[in-house]
């Protein structure tokens, strides 16, 4: 056999393992990004919400694989000046969820929504998708901050074409069964609520990226 049949049959053979053993793809990378809400406050390792959602979509057959970014404490400010190096270059979808520390801490509104615009357009330029996890107002802010702080959200989704879960606490706030004592984070079973109320939309956001 010569030097360019034995090419050839070896070439051949390669191809037809390939198509028996195909390449395995790489899993979805997805970042939760955010405050003590994503970081997991006062609950056991393994018990946050990005562990919790990754193995939910496990669990429903999506290969993914979601890294806990969050930090206990940050506002958009700090986000915006550690966003670089706490989402990987290879990340494909962040779950964004920060504003409840600027909402806290009285931070102008206006303020939040420049961060957040900032952090949304650089993920942006490097094609990173986004998720986009809404907060509300506490009550006792009054009106005009509530109004203010309440309409970021949604107007940041509508400009940016961002899927949005309008508040990341729903149904697990007013619900002391699923917060801890401190009444601001919730527990091990508030957070399985989270996970289960924000799946359909991340399962959206992975269906449309097959299509």
């Amino acid at each position: 056999m010569g030097f360019k049949q034995l090419s050839g049959f070896i070439a051949a053979g390669f191809m037809a393992l390939m198509t028996i053993f195909p390449a395995a793809a790489e899993p979805v990378r997805i970042v939760g990004f955010g405050d003590s809400l994503m970081a997991g406050y006062g609950l056991d390792p393994g018990q946050a919400f990005p562990e919790r959602m990754e193995q939910a979509l496990r669990d429903r057959g999506h290969d993914v694989v979601i890294m806990n970014a969050g930090v206990s404490g940050d506002t958009t400010t700090g986000g915006l000046e550690r966003l670089a190096w706490s989402v990987p270059d290879e990340t494909d979808i962040v779950l964004l969820e920060l504003g409840a520390n600027d909402m806290l801490r009285g931070v102008s509104p206006e303020v939040t929504e420049r961060n957040l615009t900032a952090m949304i357009e650089r993920l942006q330029e490097r094609d990173i998708e986004i998720v986009l996890m809404g907060m509300l107002a506490a009550p006792n802010l009054g009106s005009t901050f509530r109004d203010a702080f309440d309409g970021i959200f949604p107007r940041l989704a509508e400009t940016y074409g961002l899927p949005l879960y309008p508040f990341f606490l729903d149904g697990v706030a007013t619900r002391s069964a699923l917060m801890l004592d401190d009444g601001m984070h919730p527990n091990a079973a508030g957070i399985e609520t989270i996970v289960e109320r924000v799946l359909p939309l991340v399962e959206d956001v992975l269906a449309a990226r097959d299509r």
